[in-house]
């Protein structure tokens, strides 16, 4: 067995991690891509009373990628997989279908779809996204076990890997996560955690390096240290602050680490990546420097100026219609109006072509952003297609870790779930129908207990769909060609067809699966059969008669 961690041990780990971080400078560098992502791009910026215009594109081109990557529905499936496991492979389907309906269940609950839009946000702007899932055991879900399981993102600058260099999450020796708790709040999860010292719990001290959280006043770091041990492969748990152990190291019953973890983009020999806007900053401040000098041109220049001889003029008198008093002289020199100065045409080119090259660089270009006149819809969608190509490695990247997120929703209800009663299919065996009827499938109740996990081979795979309009209308397209084509059946019809076309679409499926089952259409096209056998009935003789069978 591993020897359990103590509070100095993992102290001296929140350190290493904090100086790795620090010398790769990715504090500053999260903070000043914060900063320019939600618009405060003068931070820090002596103006001296000059404008500070924030024209902020970068916003749009990051919020266009997420939401690109992240738009389609995605459904995480589970499929058996052959084996020689004690389990047959009719049980195995049968599980299959319980963990597909528990993923749309654990899906619907966290709210999957906008953890993963915050989490591909903060790889954008911050380099790294994380997802933390955990077990909460005092959730009611009306079932004998409680308890539910919970996802959430972490920011990178919260998270430590024992390996730095690598950014394989199952190969760590250890992940430490931090995070800052009020007093009283930390206090009460140590008592309840049987800690013999959860008073002595107080405030972070002045020496004590935080970055996270400049108020230390009335809040304590908490640090979890999650951490492999070398004989049973599971995973153990351990928490403490910076000089009082919270809760003693425990086994979780996990076999993999409850993180998952995105790089936007790769840097070798690191586990944390690089954000997309840290390259796009320079191009942001050029166009917003353009823009202060040419408004400091404006306001200095624009307007025209008026020249006049003090001589003959004490002082110009600029309402409208006032008479102004002259001492003789030439009238053509007294005064004169001098035009604005003219700004450089090329000022704006060199805006607007910055802001284009960088769009386009980035996939965002006028027409994936839908920004063209809609003249030929098939056109569009095969540019649209075509532009999204170099998002096509970042979109992989989220489904691959989206199905590591499956494996660790598959070890946590194994671990924890326990025997839960869950709604499946009847699917009877072929030898079980009666008569070799096949029977509608039925829905009913029944206890499993998910220890079986352990038992059966289940892989994960994601069905991933467009959530487009013109995907659906394709979609529609295509199923109304292939049922008039007698190509599927009208039940097939109707399993396929996207959601919210036909009303009560379910009953109408079971009663058609009922109506097949209970009596079989005959084909009625087909020529009746002449009956074989001796004697000379009347079919025969009106055969015999007209020469065909009516």
């Amino acid at each position: 067995m591993t020897k359990p961690p103590t509070v100095s041990h993992v102290a001296r780990c929140y350190e290493r991690g904090l100086q790795f971080n620090t010398e790769l400078g990715l504090y500053d560098t999260v903070t000043k891509n914060e900063n320019f992502f939600i618009g405060k791009q003068w931070e820090g910026v002596e103006s001296n009373g000059l404008p500070t215009p924030v024209f902020n594109f970068l916003k749009r081109v990051v919020l266009f990628q997420v939401a690109t990557v992240t738009s389609d529905n995605i459904a995480m499936q589970a499929s058996p997989l052959a084996s020689t496991s004690r389990l047959d492979l009719w049980d195995i389907d049968q599980m299959a279908d319980i963990l597909n309906k528990q993923f749309s269940a654990i899906f619907e609950r966290n709210q999957l779809v906008g953890l993963l839009r915050e989490y591909m946000r903060n790889a954008a702007v911050d380099g790294d996204g994380c997802l933390y899932t955990w077990f909460d055991p005092t959730i009611e879900n009306g079932q004998n076990v409680k308890g539910e399981i919970v996802t959430e993102v972490v920011e990178n600058t919260r998270v430590h890997f024992g390996n730095p260099n690598s950014r394989d999450v199952q190969t760590q020796p250890y992940i430490l996560l931090c995070r800052r708790m009020m007093v009283d709040e930390a206090q009460q999860l140590a008592k309840d955690s049987g800690s013999p010292d959860w008073e002595a719990i107080g405030p972070d001290h002045e020496d004590f390096h935080s970055p996270h959280d400049a108020m230390t006043d009335d809040k304590v770091t908490v640090l979890t240290y999650l951490y492999r041990d070398r004989n049973t492969g599971t995973i153990w748990k351990y928490l403490c602050t910076q000089s009082v152990e919270m809760a003693r190291a425990t086994d979780t019953g996990l076999t993999l680490y409850p993180i998952v973890w995105l790089n936007w983009d790769y840097v070798q020999d690191c586990y944390h990546g690089q954000a997309m806007i840290t390259g796009l900053i320079p191009n942001q401040i050029f166009i917003n420097k353009l823009f202060a000098m040419s408004m400091i041109s404006l306001m200095t220049t624009a307007y025209p100026k008026i020249v006049y001889d003090k001589t003959r003029i004490a002082s110009w008198d600029s309402r409208v219609g006032a008479a102004i008093g002259v001492n003789g002289g030439d009238m053509n020199a007294v005064a004169k109006i001098i035009d604005p100065a003219q700004i450089s045409p090329q000022i704006a080119q060199f805006i607007q072509l910055a802001v284009d090259y960088t769009q386009s660089f980035l996939g965002a270009s006028d027409v994936a952003m839908g920004n063209v006149n809609p003249t030929n819809t098939s056109a569009i969608v095969a540019l649209q297609r075509a532009s999204n190509i170099p998002m096509e490695i970042t979109k992989q990247n989220l489904y691959k870790s989206i199905e590591s997120l499956g494996r660790i929703y598959m070890d946590h209800m194994r671990n924890y779930y326990g025997v839960r009663h869950v709604q499946v299919n009847m699917n009877l065996k072929p030898e079980d129908m009666p008569l070799g009827i096949t029977l509608p499938d039925q829905q009913f109740n029944r206890a499993f207990d998910f220890s079986q996990l352990a038992q059966a081979p289940v892989s994960i795979q994601l069905d991933v769909g467009a959530s487009a309009y013109w995907s659906e209308i394709a979609t529609q397209q295509t199923l109304d060609n292939l049922l008039v084509q007698d190509k599927i059946d009208l039940v097939d019809y109707l399993e396929r067809i996207p959601n919210g076309y036909i009303t009560k679409k379910q009953e109408l499926i079971e009663k058609l699966r009922g109506a097949s089952a209970a009596s079989p259409v005959l084909d009625t096209n087909q020529p009746m059969p002449i009956p074989e056998g001796g004697g000379y009935g009347a079919l025969q003789r009106a055969i015999n008669e007209t020469g065909v069978v009516e």
